[in-house]
């Protein structure tokens, strides 16, 4: 017997769920209403502005949960784009993902959204709202594989810098970009090892550092202010020099949300910073592990490039997704947790 919608009132929301390295991807492939604006940036603003009660609908339970992770695509005003993407979470929209820019890899060249998939690498240009990403999804047989892509230029903010975190006093912190700004510190410097301490407990002292950093620290970005703010703290496990070891960390992100992958985006910003130092040079290879689940990511810095007046690299990242399911969503009007609810 095939199952059937439930009586319900309005647009269902179809979407396509996948996870990179255990972080999730919630794909809406069709039911959201138009989306305007003349680019992905200005359509970012317009979601966050009216439609604002689907992201709720879709991440929050009881249709998601508190780290429920979640794309849109979207029209690019980039002719060499093949799609446009907004990212969502439980605060709101960020301004770039690397895990879900490897999910959507895949997605990509499986739902048909590039034409004629080539073997063995199928080039998909995704346009984020920090700007154009290349990706590289593995196509071999009719199927999809690995994905590595090419990020936006990467850059050291600023390093050493020190801020007054509540319950742990002045704390040294470096800050990078790698389509969003983090903060970075080592965990020990908390008493906490990224990989055997209570997730409770880094999630605690990574908000903390986030706090500290987003009132005493102006950003800026050289091309948009929509760029220029703090998406999160990733603690380290301090392993910094080149190594074919594999370093653990941790990112929290937007309000307390914890990535189970070791972040797409959080790996270029760590690359970048790591050339900064002197402590990798171009294509050297690394490898993060996630201080959740354990899976992998490699990160690498492959071209030296400029951003406004920073000195920048272009960082390749490499993953596997994975598909998990598809869902039909609906909504009841006589239903009072329709729009979705947050337990913190």
């Amino acid at each position: 017997m095939e199952l059937q919608l439930p009586p319900h009132e309005g647009e269902e929301l179809s979407v396509v769920d996948m996870h990179t390295g255990g972080e999730p991807l919630r794909i809406i492939h069709s039911g959201y209403p138009e989306v305007k604006g003349d680019s992905v940036l200005s359509k970012r603003r317009y979601v966050r502005e009216h439609l604002d009660h689907l992201r709720r609908v879709l991440m929050y339970e009881p249709r998601g949960h508190y780290d429920m992770y979640g794309a849109l695509v979207v029209d690019s005003e980039v002719p060499e784009a093949d799609l446009g993407v907004l990212f969502m979470h439980n605060e709101g929209y960020s301004t770039m993902c690397g895990h879900a820019v490897i999910a959507l890899g895949r997605f990509a060249v499986d739902y048909k959204l590039v034409k004629e998939p080539q073997s063995p690498e199928t080039q998909v240009n995704i346009h984020c709202p920090c700007g154009l990403v290349k990706a590289f999804v593995e196509y071999s047989d009719g199927k999809t594989g690995g994905v590595r892509f090419l990020s936006v230029p990467a850059f050291a903010f600023a390093t050493d810098v020190t801020v007054s975190v509540e319950r742990f006093g002045e704390v040294t912190v470096d800050i990078s970009y790698g389509g969003a700004f983090y903060a970075f510190v080592d965990a020990q410097r908390f008493g906490l090892d990224v990989t055997k301490s209570r997730t409770r407990d880094l999630v605690d002292a990574a908000t903390a550092v986030t706090n500290a950093v987003k009132c005493q620290v102006k950003l800026h970005h050289p091309t948009s202010d929509d760029l220029a703010f703090l998406y999160g703290t990733i603690l380290t496990d301090g392993k910094d020099n080149y190594s074919s070891d594999p370093t653990a960390n941790i990112c929290v992100f937007a309000e307390a949300q914890v990535d189970r992958s070791p972040t797409g985006s959080g790996v270029t910003a760590r690359v970048a910073l790591q050339y900064h130092k002197g402590l990798i040079q171009l294509n050297q290879t690394r490898t993060f592990q996630s201080g959740a689940t354990e899976s992998q990511f490699t990160g690498k810095a492959v071209e030296e490039t400029k951003c406004g007046d920073f000195k920048a690299v272009v960082v390749e990242v490499a993953g596997r997704a994975f598909y998990t399911g598809v869902s039909r969503f609906v909504q009841e009007p006589d239903d009072k947790l329709t729009h979705g609810f947050l337990l913190k």
